[in-house]
């Protein structure tokens, strides 16, 4: 079900142009890193060369891999029953649902049919999310329950990518000559600094990496706060127009640490820094079901 939720999305063109420029950037950073950083004399012969190879592109693997399972996961999106349901029932506003555990259940005009609590629509997929936050066109796909963890580790790692590239290229300009060779740069004029190309390549590398970190910080910012405080962006705006903040459920929001786990599981904490399903096996994915429990 999961490969097939990214072909719903993949008529997005803008979805498709930040997936290529997505991976267009990355290759970019990494190959002026290991081609005009890391190969300069301020690196070149020392261990720092071999070091800093290794931890960037393991860097970019983290990315690219929990980008791809962000990009492919399925985000929790509500089943479309095999027959059409009647909803002359509702629309005459019979009272058919149970009080105690449909209360919260809606019907989407668009999908025709049931969706559970937290669910809604998303023009571009054309299908309800569960617990849906937006839909973001850096992965072509919706963030939703159950791929928000993939989503956020993307842009932990993108951040910490775009940190290190700018600390790497300072790094260049502020030490150009390699000290344990004094001699080596002699008759080369501040080495980096006179290679114009090199110069270029560093300067938009540094660009990138600054618009892209602080891109990425505020979003990642963005996401934990809406974990913490258990209201998605949708959330956020509907009750701030229906100007509902202080709910009456507000006394039953669960713990901080607890809301965490429900995003990135209930494993170890050092799992939640890899793109896998770490949670015990009597935690895994939820049930999904295109009708709510009526009481007969």
């Amino acid at each position: 079900m999961g490969a097939a939720w990214p072909g719903r999305c993949g008529r997005d063109p803008c979805g498709a142009l930040c997936l290529l420029l997505t991976y267009l950037s990355v290759g970019y950073a990494d190959y002026v890193i290991l081609t005009h950083i890391l190969l300069q004399p301020g690196f070149r012969g020392s261990l720092w060369c071999p070091f800093h190879a290794v931890m960037f592109n393991l860097i970019v693997l983290l990315l690219l891999a929990c980008h791809t399972r962000a990009v492919f996961a399925d985000p929790g999106m509500v089943p479309l029953p095999d027959t059409a349901i009647d909803f002359s029932d509702l629309r005459s506003n019979t009272p058919h649902k149970s009080e105690r555990s449909n209360e919260d259940w809606t019907v989407c005009n668009r999908c025709e049919t049931y969706r559970p609590p937290r669910a809604h629509h998303c023009r571009i997929c054309h299908r309800c999310v569960r617990r849906m936050d937006h839909h973001c066109p850096w992965i072509n796909n919706c963030v939703g329950e159950l791929n928000q963890k993939y989503f956020i580790q993307f842009l932990f790692y993108t951040g910490l990518a775009s940190l290190y590239a700018m600390g790497l290229v300072l790094t260049t300009w502020l030490w150009p000559v390699d000290r344990s060779f004094p001699g080596k740069m002699e008759g080369v004029a501040g080495g980096i600094s006179n290679n114009h190309v090199q110069m270029a390549h560093c300067i938009v590398l540094l660009v990138e990496s600054i618009l892209f970190g602080v891109f990425v910080t505020v979003i990642f910012y963005d996401q934990v706060v809406s974990i913490i405080m258990d209201e998605t962006p949708i959330e956020q705006l509907r009750n701030r127009l229906l100007k509902e903040a202080r709910r009456e459920v507000a006394h039953t929001r669960k713990p901080k640490i607890a809301l965490l786990r429900e995003v990135f599981g209930r494993g170890f904490v050092i799992c939640w820094f890899f793109p896998c399903n770490c949670s015990p096996p009597s935690s895994g994915a939820p049930a999904y079901s295109y009708l709510p429990n009526y009481d007969v």
